[in-house]
């Protein structure tokens, strides 16, 4: 689905809000790569981060009404988002049965990121810098599971998702000092868990610098 113009995203929101249910699912359409890419950069399981993302939609129909457009729709839902895959977090390291840090399975259905845009290659015309991409690709998701859950967050929302300061500091309900503090932090703790893979990836790690090469705004 294209992206919704803001007249028509407002219109299917008030529609929402009056019970549409086929109003609401032309949301979820929009927002729903967004929401479970998210969820599953803080959980790193697919099958949580699914249930995770359907839980989330369920309880955003379910206060929908109470959205005002004070912030964005879709930093809206993913506060109720990562509300959600943070207290998940938060009660498997309360209580833990089984790890949520996973290596993906090849049949598994892949997010899209910024990360994976960096570490693209095509397989066909390149396969061993492909492999070598692909490895890379999984120290950098590593990497970011082991930031404290406040870094990572922002991180998610910020350098991987794309949202803007204020669409962070609405969607975590914390203040722009906190939000820009937590990035600047979660960025030089990454970028310190992955040089310590430089003698082994050093000449593919302009990634390094690659968080702090966003133009803030």
């Amino acid at each position: 689905m294209n992206k919704l113009a803001r007249d028509d995203e407002a219109q299917l929101i008030a529609r929402s809000q009056h019970g549409d249910i086929d109003a609401f699912n032309q949301l979820v359409e929009q927002y729903q790569q967004l929401m479970y890419g998210t969820v599953f950069r803080l959980l790193s399981d697919y099958d949580t981060a699914a249930d995770v993302t359907q839980d989330a939609f369920i309880a955003a129909y379910k206060a929908i009404k109470s959205y005002r457009g004070d912030a964005s729709f879709r930093s809206w839902l993913l506060r109720i988002g990562t509300n959600m895959a943070c207290d998940h977090w938060r009660r498997v390291q309360r209580h833990p049965t089984a790890s949520l840090d996973i290596i993906a399975d090849e049949d598994e259905p892949q997010t899209v990121s910024t990360f994976e845009a960096l570490t693209t290659t095509d397989a066909e015309s390149n396969p061993e810098a492909y492999a070598l991409s692909r490895e890379l690709q999984a120290i950098i998701e590593q990497g970011l599971n082991q930031l404290p859950l406040e870094q990572r967050t922002v991180l998610v929302l910020y350098d991987i998702q794309g949202l803007s300061y204020e669409e962070v500091a609405q969607a975590t309900q914390t203040s722009l000092g906190t939000v820009r503090s937590r990035i600047s932090r979660g960025r030089a703790h990454l970028r310190t868990i992955l040089m310590k893979q430089e003698q082994k990836y050093g000449e593919l790690f302009p990634y390094s610098q690659r968080l702090s090469n966003r133009k803030d705004s």
